[in-house]
């Protein structure tokens, strides 16, 4: 199976070539392309907050893209006697959706190919409307408020489960899992946080439980007592947070500061080793859920995983394998429409068939990824434990199974990679 993605790949980036090297001149410039007598350069935009309290995610994103992108260019791949170069323009948008909008704007005036971005929904739905209206493709490795895909856009789609799948699992986890009766949710209005309490809410009250309360904060607080002292007083059996892990750690703890034995979740915003960072001895018996297979899990995981590390000196986050899927979901659809002029290729994003590194990548009618998964996990002893896992195929999470162990055995130098590599054959899907 590798060998052949291998190869799809190479396929991809020759195809882009025979467009690069001049059939469509004017088509060319006006999207994101360049060429001299030596190269051809493509340029993808990536947006995610690379400053303010969540700046350790946004990075996170941008290295996952810039690790795919490194890996296309590290082929060195000929087009006409040309060498493709695909670069990546990165920008900030401080997780503030007016900057979001700006920065849209700024990469359509650059005339980029296609964008990988926003991190956060809050952004990422202001920015799809000036990216559909440009006819610019966007892929988000990590909005997962559904609004962002039922705006009707032919340009949107994301590379995760959204959180209709998600809250809804959170929410029944929370009753038939923890076995609460009475739940608490508090969510920091953003169109992340709050959108995925809502579902959360449905969840949990279609599962039986009482919701006792539903507070609100903001995406830069840092203290939380008075809520959490008002909620305390109604007794709820769990406290759910939508928003991300700069406020879910330290409410975490805070929490156990005064007293509270409620059981503390949060959605996939705070599902990440900064989560525990924060929260310190508060993690421990936390739960929390991520839009997709456990990093462990996914097919390429452990080797992504152990590259990612060499090559930037920390672990991945949350949503880096995603942001790389985008930036081959991109790259993949240019090829089979032989062209880089988004009006070309856009068609065939939609015909997406390819196993990435977070798994199976193929796109429903409205650009949300089929057949998502939801995992539930829960902290132990300083590390993220799976619990749960809820949705995928069949055959692509035992597929993920044996490429993990192949990918691990490779790792350590283990001869039975060879022995498990039979296996894979009996439950990987067929391109």
């Amino acid at each position: 199976m590798q060998m052949r993605y291998k190869a799809a790949l190479l396929t991809i980036i020759g195809a882009l070539a025979l467009y690069g090297c001049g059939q469509d001149e004017a088509t060319s410039s006006a999207s994101g392309d360049a060429s001299s007598d030596d190269v051809i350069t493509v340029v993808i935009g990536h947006v995610a907050p690379l400053t303010g309290n969540i700046a350790h995610l946004g990075k996170d994103n941008e290295n996952g893209a810039r690790l795919a992108v490194d890996d296309l260019n590290a082929q060195q791949l000929k087009i006409g006697g040309k060498t493709l170069v695909i670069q990546l323009q990165g920008e900030d948008d401080q997780a503030d959706p007016k900057t979001a909008t700006l920065v849209a704007q700024k990469l359509v005036d650059s005339r980029v190919a296609g964008v990988v971005g926003h991190l956060n929904s809050g952004t990422t739905i202001p920015a799809s409307q000036i990216y559909a209206d440009a006819g610019i493709p966007q892929v988000s490795p990590s909005a997962t408020n559904p609004t962002y895909t039922l705006q009707g856009f032919k340009t949107a789609f994301r590379v995760m489960a959204d959180d209709i799948q998600q809250g809804s699992v959170l929410g029944r986890y929370a009753v038939k899992g923890l076995g609460a009766k009475r739940m608490a949710i508090i969510d920091d209005r953003t169109a992340y946080g709050q959108g995925l309490a809502d579902e959360v809410e449905k969840g949990a009250k279609a599962a039986g439980a009482e919701i006792v309360a539903r507070e609100f904060t903001r995406n830069d607080a840092t203290d939380f007592r008075a809520i959490l002292t008002s909620i305390k007083s109604r007794n709820p059996d769990v406290i759910f947070y939508g928003g991300m892990d700069a406020q879910a750690g330290p409410m975490a703890k805070q929490m156990r500061q005064l007293g509270m034995d409620a059981k503390f979740m949060a959605g996939d915003g705070g599902c990440s080793p900064e989560f525990i960072k924060l929260a310190g001895d508060a993690a421990e018996g936390t739960y929390c859920s991520q839009t997709g297979l456990p990093l462990e899990k996914m097919p390429r995981g452990p080797a992504f995983a152990k590259r990612y590390m060499e090559k930037f000196g920390s672990p991945v986050q949350i949503y880096s394998p995603y942001s790389y899927d985008a930036v081959q979901v991109l790259v993949d659809a240019m090829v089979r429409a032989g062209s880089i002029d988004p009006a070309k290729y856009l068609p065939e994003i939609a015909r997406t068939s390819f196993e990435g590194v977070s798994g199976r990548v193929e796109f429903d009618e409205k650009g949300d990824l089929r057949n998502g998964a939801v995992t539930v996990y829960v902290v132990r002893n300083g590390k993220h434990e799976v619990r749960e896992i809820v949705g995928g195929s069949p055959i692509d999470q035992a597929a993920a199974a044996v490429r993990a162990n192949i990918d691990a055995a490779k790792l350590a130098g283990d001869s039975a990679a060879r022995a498990v590599g039979e296996k894979v054959r009996t439950v990987t899907p067929q391109p």
